[in-house]
């Protein structure tokens, strides 16, 4: 154990806490002190150890993904892992002084123009922890905007462990969570939707853009129907279907939340990742987290600030509208990043590229037998049907391929059923790979 402090500082430092040894100190935890882990390897050099750990790291062969529901395998450009590692960008917490922090908080202003830009929103807000818990602020702010009701509509088709969430966050609420089951074509019931609606008891109503199983829920026909009860529509987007699917404000969304780890964070085995908020003008005020605005200094010059923070740290407790308490600027910042390098049609070519090749290993698939489980539009993610299906999965992680996600784990009803994903980052030759040892595994 290594302590910073002489033997005259611990002592003064004890004295002052009235302990009298460093046992004292640490007794909340004596049972680790006293019967400390056996069979630990005898000390070893710095070199020696550099090269035993190097060896470790060797066995770590990360497997070939063709799984996603919420978490993507996407290639991250280089410029980006090396300029996200500047010092200057390891920032903590929030920009507060805004004259000793222009270049954070106009990377921040650039990274809310670019969501708003993506979602078709009015404004963005300056990151949320994760997709997961951005849906879940959204349905509180829902409550706030409508202001009355007792009912939280989710499709069952928005992932499972973003629902999860909400219902972790809605636990000291009397609200019902109602789930809106989906069809034959992988999307939401329109039909159960407007009954769930029907009474004007709903205060929000949340719908994924494609859904957890790749389909293309048809907004705009959801959009009209939760207008006419007037719910405020919640959509949680893909930011990467986004550069070719209509955004979900031209559909009339009140509030677009989503996932950005797709835009240049790695799968991190699981984080950190970082969510995104953007909503119509109208509801600023009751956005939850930070907002970032361009102003003019004394001077006349541009100049960057923080405009808008409503938690209770800065407000009145009773007019707060979250206690989210992160910009997330580090991961904001990738995004951000990711959006520059690839630009509008970079971004549209990642895609066009994950489309491409889901829709080549879909065919070659169906070929070996397996079945289509919905008849819906999908992207780059889609369930199918194959018998032994966790036979087929483990057996393929032994071969270093991680292939779908099984389903029952979400959706305890639907068996043998693998959600598939495909990127731009998977190779022909990988792609071909996979087929040729689904081959030996199923003949």
């Amino acid at each position: 154990m290594y302590i910073p402090h002489s033997d005259k500082e611990t002592k003064e430092i004890l004295s002052q806490l009235g302990l009298g040894s460093l046992e004292e100190l640490f007794s909340h935890i004596d049972p680790l002190l006293l019967n400390p882990p056996c069979n630990l390897p005898e000390p070893r050099s710095e070199e020696d150890l550099r090269d035993f750990f190097l060896e470790l790291g060797e066995r770590n062969r990360l497997p070939v993904y063709f799984a996603g529901a919420g978490s993507y395998d996407r290639i991250v450009p280089s410029a980006l892992k090396h300029l996200i590692q500047r010092g200057e960008f390891l920032t903590a917490y929030t920009p507060y002084q805004a004259e000793a922090s222009q270049g954070t908080l106009q990377a921040i202003f650039e990274y809310q123009t670019v969501i708003a830009e993506l979602t078709g929103m009015d404004v963005a807000n300056a990151s949320m922890y994760d997709g997961a818990s951005a849906l879940a602020e959204a349905v509180l702010m829902a409550r706030a905007v409508k202001g009355r009701g007792s009912r939280i509509v989710l499709s069952s088709a928005v992932n499972p462990m973003y629902r999860k969430v909400v219902k972790t966050y809605l636990q000291g609420y009397e609200d019902e969570i109602l789930e809106v089951g989906f069809t034959d074509e992988g999307t939401t019931d329109l039909n159960a939707l407007e009954d769930a609606l029907r009474d004007g008891s709903a205060h929000a109503v949340a719908i994924q853009y494609p859904n957890f199983f790749g389909f293309i829920e048809p907004l705009e026909d959801i959009g009209n129907l939760v207008k006419g009860y007037d719910v405020p529509f919640i959509v949680i987007a893909d930011p990467v279907a986004l550069s070719i699917l209509r955004p979900p404000g031209d559909f009339g969304a009140d509030i677009v939340v989503g996932e950005g780890q797709q835009l240049g964070i790695p799968m991190n085995f699981g984080g950190p990742y970082v969510g995104f908020f953007a909503t119509k003008e109208a509801y600023i005020r009751k956005m939850p987290g930070r907002l970032v605005g361009l102003a003019e200094d004394t001077e006349g010059r541009r100049a960057f600030t923080l405009v808008l923070q409503t938690r209770e740290q800065h407000i009145r407790r009773e007019r707060a509208t979250s206690n989210i308490c992160t910009n997330q600027n580090l991961m904001a910042l990738a995004n951000l990043m990711y959006a520059a390098l690839l630009g509008r049609e970079g971004l549209k070519e990642v895609a066009l590229q994950s489309l491409s090749k889901a829709f080549y290993l879909k065919g070659k698939l169906l070929d070996l037998g397996f079945e289509e489980v919905f008849k819906g539009k999908h992207l780059w993610e889609f369930p199918l049907r194959v018998g032994n299906a966790d036979r087929l999965w483990r057996e393929l992680l032994n071969k270093g391929y991680m292939f779908g996600v099984p389903v029952y784990t979400f959706y305890p009803n639907i068996k043998d059923v693998l959600l598939i994903a495909v990127t731009e980052k998977r190779k022909r030759e990988e792609i071909d790979g996979l087929c040729e040892a689904l081959r030996g595994l199923i003949q």
